[in-house]
């Protein structure tokens, strides 16, 4: 049904114990209760998995904040909540509804032009298949990979943005330069059964305590299994770990 990234070449490739990466996925599961969720995680438990919704709501979600994002896409599904209906809308509609997300002018066209593919391509219906989701407009990868993990429950995709490549090189599982090349290496480096849950973790656990400038690794909980790797300066004296779980 879905399709995995191709192999790792040998740069990318880390060697990570099994039984770390096993101890650190179980120490996120427990650390991340009560922490602030991503936000299609919310739009996910909101509107029971829709695949259109998570879709639109990830095109919504690039270099924005994720309480932006959240109210963005409820805004726009109070008014449509189809593709045939969101294809319907003007762009300048569109973008007054999701305003002030990152770039919305440029994500406004996008989301409507994805509509218009979904009804004049796929019945109105999201595609179940990485192969078909990146033909759509704006959507890539890390789109893609999300909509079938959340919107269709793949257990054969990760998805990866850029916590999930910073905290993953950083715990040594990768060495890798870019997100996909990331997404290849961690397919090879983390059992499969952790793949559909590797980017709610660590965006989780990135967005909360390991930060990409002063990673708060006094209050981290992985801390014996980590070996920090790139990072330089780390938050100034201990964190409560109360205050980080807010």
């Amino acid at each position: 049904m879905t399709a995995t990234a191709r192999p790792a070449d040998r740069r990318s490739r880390a060697v990570p114990s099994p039984a770390a990466v096993d101890r650190i996925m179980r120490t996120l599961a427990r650390e991340i209760d009560g922490m602030e969720l991503p936000a299609m995680e919310k739009i996910s438990g909101e509107h029971a998995e829709d695949p259109f919704r998570i879709l639109i709501g990830t095109l919504l979600s690039a270099r924005t904040q994720d309480a932006t994002t959240h109210e963005a896409s409820n805004r726009l599904f109070r008014v449509a909540k189809t593709p045939k209906t969101m294809a319907g809308l003007r762009v300048k509609q569109i973008e007054k509804l999701i305003y002030p997300v990152g770039f919305y002018r440029n994500k406004a066209k996008f989301v409507r032009a994805t509509a218009r593919a979904l009804v004049d391509r796929f019945e109105g219906r999201v595609p179940a298949t990485l192969e078909e989701l990146v033909t759509l407009p704006g959507v890539g990868r890390k789109t893609a990979n999300l909509v079938l993990i959340i919107g269709f429950q793949s257990q054969k995709n990760i998805c990866v943005d850029t916590h999930v490549h910073r905290i993953s090189n950083r715990l040594g599982w990768v060495r890798t330069e870019d997100p996909e090349s990331t997404e290849r290496a961690l397919y090879e480096a983390v059992d499969a059964r952790w793949w559909p849950y590797l980017n709610l973790y660590l965006v989780t656990w990135g967005q909360n305590v390991c930060r990409p400038i002063y990673p708060r690794c006094d209050a981290c909980a992985l801390a014996a299994d980590c070996p920090r790797i790139g990072v330089s300066r780390t938050a100034r004296g201990k964190t409560n770990t109360a205050s980080v779980r807010g």
